[in-house]
C-alpha cells in the first residue's frame, strides 16, 4: 500500500538494497523539531527491513527527547551542533568525526539532511566497503558524497522525500506508517478536565505567527470553551478568563503530553504542528506563506487554514504564497463544530 499523499508520487527509477545486510546504520537529522518528526516514519522502515542491524541517529540534544523509547533507534547521538557551526566549526568535523568513528562503524549511512556538513559527517563515519544515500537534489554539493542518490521527482512532501530516500534501498513504503513519539508528561498542577483546545499561535520563521492580537480574538471567540496557550514567545496574550498561559512554560515532553490529550490543537506552521500531525488528526494547521503540500499536516484528516479557506489535508490544495488574514472567528466557528462544550 501507498502512503496517504503518495498516490502521484514518483518512484525511485532503480531502487536496490546493498549487497549485503548491513550491520550498522546511521541516520544522520540532527534537526530541525519538524523534520525529526517527518523522518521517524522512514527510519521505522529501515529498522524493519534491517532488524538485527544496529541503528544510531545522530540529532541535535535538545531534540534527542523524540527518540526516547523508540522502539527502532538503538542508540540518540547527540550531535554537537554548537561546537561545529560555522566556517571553524567545518575545521573541527573531522576530528570530531573521527572519534565517533572509534565507536561507531555504520556500513550503511543515510543522510536525510542533505548539506555539506551532513555529507562530509558521513563520508569521515563510514567504514571500508559501507554506502551513504541520500536525496538525488540535496544543497551544497552533498550528492557528491553519494554513493546512491534517491530521484526525488515526485516526491513533494517531507515526509514523501524521507520515503524517497528509502525507496532508493528497495525497500517498499507500506502501512501502516509509524510515528514513534513518547508518551510525554503533564505539566505541573495541570489538570486534564474540562476538555481543553490547545492553541499554538507563535512561530520562529518570520510571517508565519498569529499576531498576539489575534491570538486574542481567538481565545476570547472561543469563551466559555478552555483554552491552553503553548509554544515559545516574547509576546504575550491578554489575559482571559477561558485560557491557560503556559507561554514559555512547558518542556518538549510536556508539550508532546498536551497535543496528545487536547480536544483539538490549532497551530500555525511550526515543529509542534507536526508533533500534532503525527499524534492526531484533531488538527487545525495555520499556513500563511508556507505551502501547505509540502510543510502541512501528513494525515488526510486534519485541516488546515491556507489562503482564506479552510480544507482537509488530504484535498491537496495548491498552495500559492498569499498572506491574507486569518479570520479568527470563522476559525472559532469551525472549532466550536469540532469541539463539543
Amino acid at each position: 500500500m501507498v502512503p496517504a499523499g503518495c498516490e502521484n508520487a514518483v518512484p525511485p527509477r532503480k531502487p536496490s538494497t546493498p549487497d549485503r545486510d548491513p550491520r550498522e546504520i546511521l541516520v544522520i537529522k540532527p534537526s530541525s523539531l519538524g523534520d525529526v518528526v517527518h523522518t521517524l516514519p522512514a527510519v521505522a522502515l529501515l529498522k524493519r527491513r534491517w532488524p538485527d542491524a544496529h541503528l544510531h541517529w545522530l540529532i541535535n540534544p535538545e531534540w534527542a527527547p523524540l527518540l526516547e523509547g523508540n522502539p527502532y533507534v538503538d542508540e540518540a547521538i547527540l550531535f554537537p551542533r554548537q561546537e561545529l557551526r560555522g566556517g571553524r566549526g567545518l575545521l573541527r568535523i573531522a576530528p570530531w568525526a573521527r572519534g565517533l568513528r572509534g565507536r561507531v562503524r555504520p556500513d550503511l549511512i543515510v543522510d536525510f539532511q542533505g548539506l555539506l556538513r551532513s555529507a562530509l559527517i558521513a563520508r569521515l563515519c563510514l567504514v571500508d566497503g559501507g554506502q551513504i544515500v541520500g536525496m538525488g537534489d540535496a544543497r551544497e554539493g552533498a550528492p557528491f558524497f553519494y554513493h546512491r542518490k534517491a530521484d526525488m521527482r515526485g516526491f513533494d512532501h517531507a515526509v514523501d522525500r524521507c520515503f524517497a530516500i528509502v525507496a532508493a534501498l528497495g525497500i517498499p513504503i507500506s502501512q501502516p506508517l509509524e510515528w514513534p513519539l513518547p508518551e510525554g508528561q503533564p505539566p505541573a498542577g495541570f489538570a486534564e478536565t474540562p476538555p481543553f483546545v490547545l492553541l499554538h499561535p507563535f512561530a520562529r520563521g518570520t510571517g508565519k505567527s498569529l499576531s498576539a492580537a489575534d491570538a486574542t480574538i481567538l481565545c476570547r471567540a472561543l469563551a466559555p470553551m478552555r483554552v491552553v496557550l503553548a509554544g515559545r514567545s516574547e509576546e504575550s496574550v491578554a489575559p482571559l478568563g477561558n485560557v491557560e498561559d503556559l507561554l514559555n512554560r512547558t518542556s518538549l515532553a510536556e508539550l508532546i503530553w498536551l497535543i496528545r490529550r487536547a480536544a483539538f490543537v490549532v497551530s500555525v506552521d511550526s515543529g509542534p504542528m507536526h508533533i500534532a500531525a503525527a499524534l492526531t488528526s484533531r488538527l487545525l494547521a495555520i499556513h500563511t506563506w508556507t505551502d501547505p503540500r509540502e510543510y502541512g499536516p501528513y494525515q488526510p484528516e486534519a485541516w488546515i487554514w491556507k489562503d482564506g479557506a479552510l480544507f482537509q489535508a488530504g484535498a491537496r490544495r495548491d498552495g500559492a504564497n498569499r498572506q491574507p488574514a486569518v479570520d479568527m472567528s470563522a476559525v472559532a466557528q469551525f472549532l466550536r463544530t469540532q469541539v463539543a462544550l
